[in-house]
């Protein structure tokens, strides 16, 4: 790689203000004061957690980000889970059917916004004895899911994460064929974080998936925290998706040590520079 910004756009986690608190993984603010700050330190955009939201709310989200100039890159939809303990694998067909509903009004934005959507813990995790009933509920769940996505002209991402967050599709093999089952468009929305918590490389990962990924989501290695000037994995990560011909986005999701513009300005400043580094 030649020195110079990084060749896809940077995009930093956020959440709509219908979050009960900004997300834990994401700049902690108010989305346009986050917007702001983002647009400010040189980020592309913004992937928007959501929990609560609908068609509706597509003309304040896109003002809010827009202004500063940024743009929206995806919907995700960890809050419902994380905030709201809404997911497809509840024993209760009332939560089940309040998570789907709750899916289906986010797609909904997503296609108002013509962004993806992104699918990831909201699927929820198997109790002893009720996996294959479960692992039912939460399959058909995302096929209904799927049928208003196709139906709006969307795209859905599937982000395989580790088995303390769910107990479906925990690799990108898992997830593409889980995907070919389904009727919309989909894709994957890889995490080093998850990926190394399954025991596997997230260079390769990244590499042997790139024309699937829409995007790939960066942390530091140990803690989960902005990336640090100088990680050795940056450059060969970098010239890995370039050789593979990824054409999606980098999405920094991670804590916000010493606070959401510094841990921000860090992890900027840690891709710009890894572009710049030989791998």
């Amino acid at each position: 790689m030649t020195a110079g910004p990084p060749l896809w756009p940077l995009v930093y986690t956020v959440s709509t203000d219908d979050c009960h608190a900004p997300v834990p993984l994401g700049f902690l603010a108010p989305l346009a004061e986050a917007a702001a700050q983002l647009a400010e330190l040189g980020y592309d955009g913004v992937e928007v957690q959501v929990r609560d939201v609908d068609a509706r709310d597509a003309r304040a989200l896109a003002k809010a980000v827009e202004t500063p100039g940024l743009r929206v890159f995806a919907l995700a939809t960890g809050p419902i889970a994380t905030q709201d303990r809404l997911t497809l694998t509840d024993p209760s067909p009332d939560v089940r059917r309040h998570a789907l509903d709750r899916l289906l009004g986010a797609a909904r934005l997503a296609a108002a916004l013509g962004v993806p959507l992104t699918l990831g813990q909201t699927r929820g995790t198997f109790l002893r004895g009720l996996e294959d009933i479960q692992r039912h509920w939460a399959e058909t769940a995302v096929q209904h899911l799927a049928e208003e996505v196709a139906a709006l002209g969307g795209t859905l991402l599937l982000e395989p994460q580790c088995r303390e967050n769910t107990s479906l599709w925990h690799t990108p093999e898992e997830a593409l064929a889980f995907a070919a089952s389904l009727s919309c468009r989909t894709g994957l929305a890889l995490d080093t974080h998850h990926l190394a918590r399954e025991g596997l490389d997230p260079i390769a990962a990244a590499r042997d998936h790139a024309r699937a990924t829409h995007c790939l989501q960066l942390a530091a290695a140990t803690g989960r925290g902005p990336l640090p000037l100088g990680d050795l994995r940056l450059p060969p990560l970098l010239r890995a998706l370039w050789d593979a011909g990824f054409t999606g986005w980098l999405t920094l999701e991670h804590t916000q040590e010493g606070g959401s513009p510094l841990a921000a300005a860090r992890s900027w400043t840690a891709l710009h520079d890894a572009a710049g580094t030989p791998a």
